[in-house]
C-alpha cells in the first residue's frame, strides 16, 4: 500500500506497542538529572520496579537492551575461567552463552530440540557429576523468544538444591517480565534480567538486573573486566553514579509510567491477560495445522509461552512471502525465525499492550494471507480463537 490508513498492527515479539501514556510521559523538555526532581523519580523507579521481579533485591537500571543486561550479569559475578552450565532452549540461550565465552568464561550446553524447555533432571544430573564445583552460574532462560517456550524455573532450582551445589542461578526474563508468573525470591533466583520493550510496553533501551545479596557478595571478588556495568558503582550517595553517567531522563519518566500501568492492572491480572490471549493464539494455530503444512512449534502445554507463538512451516513453504503479505497489504508486522528456524516459522508476538481485538485482527490477516499465498491450513482457526477467548477461565474480571 503507497497510502496507509488505521493502525499498524505490531505484533512482533519486540519492539512492542507502546502506550499512548507511555509516549506521553515521556514527551517533556530535559530537567537537571541532579535535581531533586529527577532524583526523587529515579530512586523511586528504582524501588518501584522491585515487585514486577517479585523481589525484595536491589535492581539495577542500565541505558541497554537485553543483551547489556546479560553482560552485567556475567561481569558482575563470574571470574575469567569460571565454567557456566546453560540449558538449551533455542537461539537466546545460546547467544547468552557465546557472550560468556568471548568475556573469557567456559560455557558448557545442555543441548535440546528447540522443542522442550529446560529439563531439570538433566541440570540435577549434571551438577551431581560436578564434583570439583567447577560450575559457577546457570543461565537459565524463562521464555526464549525465538521458540516461543517457557520454562519452569522454580524446578531448576529444585534440581540445583536436590544436587546440594552452590552455582548461581541466573535467569533471562527479557520475554517473561509481567507477561508470565516469575518469582525471584521464592524461586531462589540469584540474578535475574529483563528489558523495556516487551512485558513493560517501552520503548527499547533500558534493561534490569536484579541481584541476590548472595550474587553482590561473589561479585566483590569477581575479576571479569566491568566498568559501566559494575554493580558496586551503582549505589551510593551520589545518585550520578547509578547510571554511570548522565541519567536516561526520558526513557525513566517512561518506566515510571509503565510501572504505574502494570500496578493498575496487576501483576497477576497482567499474566492472567497474555494466558488468556495466548490460549485463543494458540486455538488458531491448532485448527490451522489440521492441513499438515503448520504446527505450534512448542508442544508441552504447560511449555507454551504467554507472550510468544513460534508457527513451524512445511518445506516449500515461502515465510516471506507470509511476513511481505501481511506487512504490505494489512500493516501487520510479525516476527521472523531466528536460528536454526530461520526460513522455517514465523512469529506472532502478543505481549505487552495488546488486546482481544488486537488479536483476533491479526489471526484474521494471518488466515487471509494464507488463502491469499496459497497455504495449506484448517478453515476455522478465527472462530476456534473467537471460543477460546469466550470460554476460556483465565479471561480477565
Amino acid at each position: 500500500m503507497t497510502v496507509r490508513r488505521g493502525f499498524n498492527f505490531l505484533m512482533t515479539p519486540g519492539p512492542t506497542n507502546i502506550p499512548g501514556r507511555i509516549l506521553r510521559a515521556m514527551h517533556r523538555p530535559a530537567i537537571e538529572f541532579q535535581g531533586h526532581e529527577f532524583i526523587e523519580y529515579s530512586r523511586a523507579c528504582h524501588q518501584d520496579i522491585k515487585p514486577l521481579f517479585q523481589t525484595k533485591n536491589e535492581v539495577f537500571i542500565y541505558s541497554a537492551n537485553g543483551h547489556g543486561a546479560w553482560e552485567a550479569a556475567l561481569t558482575n559475578t563470574l571470574s575469567t575461567g569460571d565454567r557456566v552450565l546453560v540449558p538449551e532452549t533455542g537461539q537466546f540461550s545460546l547467544s547468552w552463552m557465546e557472550m560468556a565465552e568471548t568475556l573469557g568464561i567456559t560455557g558448557e550446553y545442555l543441548t535440546n530440540d528447540w522443542r522442550h524447555g529446560i529439563d531439570p533432571d538433566e541440570v540435577e544430573t549434571r551438577l551431581v557429576d560436578d564434583k570439583d564445583r567447577e560450575i559457577k552460574a546457570v543461565l537459565a532462560v524463562q521464555t526464549d523468544t525465538a521458540t516461543g517456550i517457557t520454562s519452569d524455573i522454580a524446578a531448576v532450582r529444585l534440581a540445583m538444591d536436590a544436587a546440594d551445589h552452590p552455582a548461581l542461578l541466573m535467569v533471562d526474563t527479557v520475554a517473561s517480565l509481567v507477561t508470565t508468573e516469575f518469582r525471584m525470591d521464592e524461586w531462589g533466583v540469584d540474578v535475574a534480567v529483563g528489558g523495556s520493550q516487551k512485558g513493560m510496553m517501552m520503548p527499547p533501551g533500558l534493561s534490569f538486573t536484579a541481584a541476590s545479596n548472595k550474587a553482590q557478595k561473589i561479585g566483590e571478588t569477581a575479576n571479569l573486566p566491568r566498568n559501566y556495568w559494575d554493580w558496586r558503582k551503582r549505589r551510593g550517595q551520589s545518585h550520578y553514579t547509578w547510571y554511570c553517567g548522565t541519567a536516561p531522563e526520558h526513557l525513566i519518566f517512561g518506566l515510571r509510567e509503565a510501572i504505574d500501568m502494570v500496578i493498575e492492572e496487576g501483576l497477576e491480572g497482567a499474566h492472567r491477560r497474555h494466558q488468556w490471549l495466548a490460549s485463543a493464539v494458540r486455538a488458531a494455530v491448532e485448527v490451522w495445522a489440521k492441513a499438515g503444512a503448520l504446527e505450534l512449534n512448542a508442544v508441552v502445554e504447560e511449555q507454551k509461552s504467554n507472550s510468544i507463538s513460534t508457527i513451524l512451516v512445511a518445506d516449500g513453504i515461502d515465510v516471506e512471502q507470509i511476513h511481505t503479505v501481511c506487512r504490505d497489504h494489512f500493516d501487520v508486522a510479525l516476527g521472523y525465525g531466528l536460528g536454526q528456524l530461520d526460513g522455517r516459522s514465523f512469529r506472532i508476538g502478543h505481549m505487552g499492550y495488546v488486546n482481544a481485538p488486537m488479536i483476533i485482527a491479526t489471526l484474521g490477516c494471518i488466515e487471509t494471507v494464507f488463502g491469499t499465498c496459497g497455504i495449506p491450513h484448517g478453515k476455522g482457526g478465527i472462530m476456534a480463537a473467537l471460543d477460546s477467548l469466550a470460554n476460556d477461565d483465565a479471561v480477565p474480571a
